[in-house]
């Protein structure tokens, strides 16, 4: 009887792995944060539309993807408001007339809190299908 196991093919594909990470990763990585974040932006100015009725100047041209970077060493991508007033339509605001005094306020419509979280179980869907196909290409 014989006990020994033979690991060779499991060290080549580790080495394999090890090449397309290095090889491989970096660049297709930032290709698909970048396709996920546009997909984000998408669904947050169709929430957006869909919530705020009233004419906001550039809100919905302000809603933007911005460019990749690091955060606590790991690659990210947002979405953001880029008008002035953004945050007043997300948080919320009060009213004021033109000589100071308060008569109400206006709820923040949180449209991108919303849209982060209907996004959240798709993201995790495409990046399970991402890390699927990169070992795929790997296994080849």
């Amino acid at each position: 009887m014989n006990d020994d196991f033979d690991l060779r093919e499991l060290d080549d594909f580790a080495m394999r792995m090890l090449e397309l990470a290095e090889e491989t990763m970096p660049r297709e990585t930032k290709k698909f944060l970048r396709v996920e974040g546009s997909k984000l932006r998408k669904l947050t100015l169709k929430n957006a539309k869909s919530s705020v009725k009233k004419d906001t100047g550039n809100y919905f041209k302000g809603i933007k993807r911005g460019k990749l970077y690091t955060y606590n060493g790991n690659q990210s991508i947002r979405v953001y408001g880029a008008s002035p007033h953004a945050h007043l339509i997300e948080h919320g605001h009060r009213m004021v007339s033109e000589d100071g005094q308060e008569v109400g306020f206006v709820r923040g419509k949180k449209v991108f809190q919303k849209s982060l979280e209907e996004f959240e179980q798709e993201y995790i869907r495409d990046c399970q299908e991402f890390i699927d196909d990169l070992l795929n290409e790997g296994l080849r």
